[in-house]
C-alpha cells in the first residue's frame, strides 16, 4: 500500500537516507532547527542530546531499517546510558541524575539505526493523564496551545504532531500512549503485555499494566517500529505470542471480514459522552461497515464494573508509587520527603503505604479474573471492539491538575475525560488510538480499537484500512514546523 501521508514519516526519512537523497547529518540538523523554532511555544522537548547525536552519527550507525532517523525519548521508562533521566520530577532534575545503562527497548532502537536527539516532557513518574509537571511546566497541544496534549506521553505526542520529529517513544500504564495520541491527532498503539521488554530494570511494572512503544503519524511507522522493539530479552518473566508475520507486513494486508462491536456510552453510564467522541465512533462504524465488516453496538458487560475496577487499578498504582519513591531513596541514599515530590505524588505514595500485602494480592487476583471475563467477549465471537479513546476532547491546560494533591477532583475529572483506556492495561490486550475525527473547535478526536491478546496484527490491518478510507494523514495543527 502506498504511504498516503504527504508529511514525511519515519520510514520515508529512512528511505531518503538509503536512496542518498538525505544524510543522517542533514536529518539531524533539520530536526534541531524545527525543535529550536517551535518547541518554545509547545514545551514538548525538555532536554536536548544534539552533541551526543552528532557523535553517534560520526561513529557510524547500524544498517537498520531506521538508519539515521532522529527520535525523541520520553523522559520515563526508557533510560539511555549517560543521558539525563529525570522522570518528570524535580529531585532527580536537581541532582542532574543520569542513567548508567540502556533499557533493552533503547538498545533495540539504537540497533535499528535511530538517533536519539532529546527527551520529552512527562508528568512526574507518569502519574497524570496530562503533561503539566511542576519540574518543567505544561506541554501545550499544537492544535490549540491553550489545551492539554494529554499524558503521560504528552511531550512526545506534541512533538510528533507539530512536525518537530517523525516518531517518538511513548509508554502506557493507564492510557499514556493512547490518550496523547488522541489529543494530538496521532496513531498510538499500546502493544500486548509482554510484547516489549521492560528489562533490564523490570520484568513488569504496575503488575504488567505498563508497556513501551511509540507515537507516530502513520500506521506503517507504528507497525515497523513494533518489529524493531518487540521480542523477549534474557530474564523476562513472559512474552507475547510470536507473530505469524512481520508487523510491517500486517499493515499491508487487508483484514478479513470482522465482527465489530461499537461502544457508544461511557462504562456504567456514569458520565455523558461528548457528542464529538460519539460521532467519531459512529463514523468509524459506518466506514467499517462500508468496508465489508459486520458492525453493531455491543461491548463486554464487565466494563460496567467501574467502581470496583477503579479501586483495584488505584491499589496497583499507589502501591507502585510508594515503591518507586522507596527505590530512589535507596538508590540515592537520601530521604526524598513529601516536599521533594509534587503533592499528588506524595498523596498517592502515602496511600500506597497503607496497602497491605494481602490487599495487594487480592487486587492481583481480581485483575486476573477481570482479564478472563473480558477475554470471553472476544472468545464468544467478536474480533474487534471500537470505543472512543477519550470521553471528551482535550481539555484546557490546568483542568486535570491538582496543585494541592487532592485526589477527589482529579478522580472526578479523570472519570469524565478518560474512562475507556485503563481497562486494557489491566487485561494486557493490544489497543490502538486512531485520529479519525475532529471536534467543531478543530481539536483531534480519536477512536480506540481493541483486539484479543496477542493480536496486534488485526489492529494494524484495520488501522491501515481506516487510514486509507478516512484520510486523516494530511491534517496539520496550527503549530507546525514547516
Amino acid at each position: 500500500m502506498e504511504q498516503p501521508n504527504t508529511i514525511p514519516d519515519a520510514l520515508s526519512l529512512a528511505e531518503a537516507i538509503r536512496s542518498g537523497a538525505k544524510t543522517p547529518d542533514e536529518l539531524l540538523s533539520e530536526a534541531i532547527l524545527r525543535i529550536e523554532t517551535e518547541n518554545p511555544e509547545l514545551n514538548a522537548v525538555v532536554q536536548t542530546l544534539y552533541e551526543e547525536a552528532r557523535e553517534r552519527i560520526a561513529a557510524g550507525l547500524p544498517d537498520g531499517p531506521f538508519r539515521g532517523v532522529p527520535i525523541l525519548l520520553k523522559d520515563l521508562d526508557a533510560p539511555l546510558a549517560g543521558a539525563p533521566l529525570y522522570c518528570g520530577t524535580r529531585f532527580l532534575r536537581d541532582r542532574a541524575f543520569r542513567a548508567d545503562t540502556n533499557a533493552y527497548f533503547v538498545d533495540r532502537l539504537l540497533a535499528a539505526g535511530f538517533v536519539p536527539i532529546g527527551k520529552t516532557n512527562t508528568p512526574e513518574f507518569g502519574l497524570a493523564v496530562t503533561t503539566e509537571p511542576l519540574s518543567y511546566g505544561p506541554t501545550r497541544n499544537p492544535w490549540n496551545p491553550a489545551h492539554s496534549a494529554g499524558g503521560s506521553s504528552g511531550g512526545s505526542a506534541a512533538a510528533v504532531a507539530a512536525g518537530l520529529i517523525s516518531i517518538a517513544h511513548a509508554s502506557d500504564g493507564g492510557g499514556s500512549i493512547r490518550i496523547p495520541a488522541s489529543a494530538c491527532g496521532l496513531v498510538g498503539l499500546k502493544p500486548s503485555r509482554g510484547r516489549v521488554s521492560l528489562g533490564p530494570e523490570y520484568g513488569s511494572y504496575w503488575h504488567g499494566f505498563v508497556t513501551n512503544h511509540v507515537v507516530t503519524r502513520s500506521v506503517r511507522d507504528t507497525a515497523a517500529a513494533l518489529d524493531v522493539v518487540a521480542g523477549m530479552e534474557p530474564g523476562d518473566p513472559y512474552t507475547a505470542p510470536t507473530p505469524a508475520r512481520l508487523f510491517a507486513e500486517e499493515a499491508r494486508i487487508a483484514p478479513r471480514r470482522m465482527r465489530v462491536g461499537l461502544m457508544m456510552e461511557t462504562p456504567g453510564k456514569r458520565n455523558s459522552l461528548h457528542p464529538a467522541c460519539a460521532e467519531a465512533v459512529q463514523r468509524t462504524g459506518r466506514t467499517l461497515e462500508a468496508l465489508g465488516h459486520e458492525v453493531g453496538e455491543a461491548y463486554p458487560e464487565i466494563l460496567n464494573q467501574v467502581e470496583e475496577r477503579n479501586g483495584h487499578f488505584t491499589t496497583v498504582v499507589v502501591s507502585w508509587t510508594a515503591a518507586v519513591l522507596a527505590h530512589w531513596e535507596a538508590y540515592l541514599g537520601e530521604s526524598i520527603g513529601e516536599d521533594g515530590v509534587e503533592p499528588l505524588t506524595a498523596n498517592l505514595a502515602a496511600f500506597g503505604r497503607t496497602i497491605s500485602a494481602a490487599d495487594y494480592l487480592a487486587t492481583i487476583k481480581w485483575c486476573e479474573a477481570f482479564t478472563r471475563r473480558m477475554a470471553a467477549w472476544w472468545a464468544n465471537g467478536y474480533d474487534l471492539l471500537v470505543t472512543p479513546t477519550l470521553g471528551t476532547p482535550p481539555p484546557l491546560i490546568g483542568t486535570l491538575t491538582s496543585p494541592d494533591g487532592d485526589l477527589a477532583p482529579i478522580m472526578e475529572a479523570l472519570e469524565e475525560f478518560s474512562p475507556f483506556v485503563a481497562p486494557f492495561n489491566m487485561t494486557g490486550q493490544p489497543a490502538i488510538s486512531l485520529p479519525v475525527h475532529q471536534s467543531d473547535a478543530g481539536l483531534p478526536i480519536g477512536v480506540q480499537c481493541i483486539a484479543p491478546y496477542g493480536r496486534e496484527d488485526l489492529l494494524l490491518q484495520v488501522g491501515a484500512q481506516l487510514e486509507a478510507a478516512m484520510a486523516w494523514a494530511d491534517r496539520r495543527p496550527g503549530v507546525f514546523a514547516q
